[in-house]
């Protein structure tokens, strides 16, 4: 019953349709709990994020523009699209440039902006995030409540507040930390369908590695 209801709380909303490129109203900045993608995934693609001599916590999954209620995607750009170079740089916090690749086509087209000036909006907005210390250097496997990861994002970074933020689950273990932020990458509070909160009570989070 527990797989059960936090695969329900953690599916997405409808999307909203294509959209035009920089018409949305705010953005949700997606920090992916490395150990459960490689577990869950990583591990059997061979993915290099998931190497041995990578320690990765929180990566950056995507900034995603976003409706009050839902979200553009895979919109029509004149803009185009950004080199191997610039998809590469990203890899240092995406984990891989495919990564980084695939969030630009889903969602970066939809900020209206150039690729160099989209994946250094990225980058900053992860950049202001801090890292709650104890998930940067976590060295063993433990089971917590989800709301525990919410509240140390929230002790660790002030104006943040409990309903900007939200945490989702995959299978039993912690999945993503997302947070809502304005254009100006702000913290704001997340629409209905953003605050999606993962309510396990014993959610995995296994160690970095």
């Amino acid at each position: 019953m527990r797989v059960i209801a936090a695969l329900l709380l953690t599916a997405l909303p409808a999307l909203a349709g294509d959209g035009t490129a920089g018409q949305f109203d705010y953005y949700v900045l997606s920090l992916s709990w490395s150990p459960t993608f490689c577990a869950l995934s990583g591990d059997a693609r061979g993915e290099d994020q998931c190497a041995p001599h990578h320690d990765h916590s929180f990566t950056l999954h995507g900034l995603w523009p976003q409706y009050e209620s839902g979200w553009p995607s895979d919109c029509h750009t004149a803009t185009g699209d950004p080199t191997k170079g610039q998809t590469r740089a990203m890899a240092d916090i995406m984990g891989s440039g495919g990564l980084a690749w695939y969030e630009w086509k889903k969602h970066g087209r939809c900020a209206g902006l150039p690729p160099a000036d989209y994946f250094a909006l990225s980058r900053r907005a992860y950049e202001r995030i801090v890292i709650p210390p104890v998930f940067r250097n976590l060295r063993k496997d433990v089971k917590l409540p989800a709301s525990v990861v919410e509240d140390a994002f929230v002790d660790a970074n002030p104006g943040l507040e409990r309903t900007m933020i939200t945490v989702t689950c995959d299978a039993g273990r912690v999945e993503e930390a997302r947070i809502c932020l304005t254009k100006d990458l702000e913290f704001r509070p997340c629409g209905a369908d953003a605050a999606r909160d993962c309510r396990m009570r014993d959610a995995l989070m296994e160690a970095v590695r």
